[in-house]
């Protein structure tokens, strides 16, 4: 961990970034930081006994840090923290990080942070600003972040999280056992050459021109958005290109997000495998991943390296994977021109909620839309109705039914904070849409 005076305008904490008096002058204040170090053959378990918010390897205000072959398990947050993009170049490499997030949440095992000098909690703000400032969101992370040939695995949480406008990413040859990778707003982030088990790429409230890029993937679900149409419309493109990837379901997956430009020349269809059950994730000759760009990596050489340490370190266990896993297919329904849906489990972290704390959120709502001119907005999770919470869209609806024309507050939260929506008249029906 680096000085903090030597970081201009940081946002250290989640909060707003004040625009008008930022420092604008590219990169830190000075070189009080640590550079240029390597943790390397370390077998790391059972920290955090006392103080839960921590990493076995925790990555702040320093640059070109270097972590490879580590294991690292059994712990209560992330096995591999990088706290903000300042100043990146961090390479992590040939480790394997796996029973973690086991006493918080909302985490990985790998995660980061951006909180840049760019980034706010609005991700609106954020595609405006640096749509001023086009070089904006690399005025800190001053060179790519590297994930490249480690194995993780995360049951209460992504196995990858990449959060708060983390950006500047470069992930290939990860093999992610159980929990997906998230990508939340942020800006060129790539991942290729990854295989994703029993699950998919998690986007989380992306901002406009993004330049990410998601392809040559193996991935076993449809993508599993969160609020993607706060900056976006419903029809724009998600990043530069998401595309070539090999989806081990049905096709009916992959064809979910073609509207937003995805997956035109991916395919659907058995990776072939060679040795699942042992952990052998390389695919055959005869596969057809190869023909979406996807290449074999070593399955060997992750974590820990010396022999002293080899015997000491335990593996994660390997899934058992599932093939042509069923589309689940989220109901929407319409309420005064704005369209709703549940939301419930992981897709709460986009908005700021607890994971126990299912509800129903306005995905789309329109500017000319009635929703909008009471005061609400794309992206807000309902919470309650005069102190009556609203869990599911029968709940909903059954208070819709009993609060006819009566004022009262509508509690929402948006942008991760809770607020209030005065309503003259609590009313409307909520119908579902028809697919």
């Amino acid at each position: 961990m680096g000085d903090p005076d030597m970081v201009r305008s940081p946002l250290f904490r989640y909060g707003n970034q004040n625009y008008e008096t930022m420092d604008m002058t590219p990169g830190p204040l000075g070189d009080n930081y640590p550079q240029d170090c390597w943790v390397d053959d370390c077998l790391i378990t059972m920290t955090g006994r006392d103080e839960k918010q921590t990493a076995p390897v925790q990555i702040s205000m320093s640059q070109r840090i270097r972590v490879s072959h580590c294991s690292i398990y059994d712990v209560p947050r992330a096995g591999i923290n990088i706290n903000e993009g300042t100043f990146g170049g961090h390479i992590i490499e040939f480790c394997d990080v796996f029973n973690t997030v086991l006493e918080t949440g909302d985490h990985g095992s790998f995660n980061s942070w951006g909180r840049d000098r760019f980034w706010t909690p609005d991700v609106v703000t954020i595609s405006d600003q640096v749509a001023l400032h086009p070089d904006m969101q690399y005025w800190d992370v001053l060179e790519p972040n590297v994930l490249r040939y480690n194995r993780w695995r995360c049951d209460h949480g992504w196995d990858v999280d990449l959060d708060d406008g983390s950006s500047f990413y470069r992930i290939y040859c990860n093999l992610l056992l159980n929990g997906g990778l998230k990508m939340r707003e942020g800006y060129d982030r790539v991942a290729t050459n990854n295989i994703i088990l029993n699950n998919s790429l998690h986007p989380h409230v992306w901002v406009r021109n993004s330049d990410d890029v998601f392809k040559h993937n193996i991935v076993f679900t449809a993508y599993q958005p969160a609020v993607m149409n706060s900056a976006l419309g419903e029809s724009d493109r998600w990043g530069k290109e998401l595309d070539y990837n090999l989806f081990a379901t049905g096709q009916a997956a992959m064809r979910k997000f073609a509207a937003h430009g995805a997956d035109a020349h991916s395919v659907s269809a058995d990776p072939l495998f060679v040795n699942p059950g042992q952990g052998d994730f390389r695919v055959r000759p005869e596969s057809p991943a190869f023909k979406i760009g996807f290449r074999n990596f070593d399955m060997t050489d992750f974590g820990v390296k010396s022999e002293k340490l080899k015997k000491l370190a335990r593996t994660p266990d390997i899934p058992e994977i599932v093939l042509q896993i069923q589309d689940e297919v989220s109901a929407e329904y319409t309420w005064l021109g704005a369209v709703l849906k549940e939301v419930k489990g992981e897709e709460l972290s986009a908005y700021g909620a607890k994971f126990s704390q299912a509800s129903m959120a306005l995905d789309r709502v329109p500017a000319e839309s009635e929703a909008y001119k009471l005061g609400l907005r794309s992206g807000d999770l309902l919470l309650s109705f005069g102190g009556k919470e609203i869990s599911t869209a029968a709940s909903f609806k059954q208070l819709l039914e009993e609060y006819a024309g009566k004022s009262g507050e509508l509690l929402v939260m948006r942008n991760q904070k809770e607020m209030v929506v005065k309503l003259a008249a609590f009313r409307g029906e909520m119908q579902p849409v028809e697919r």
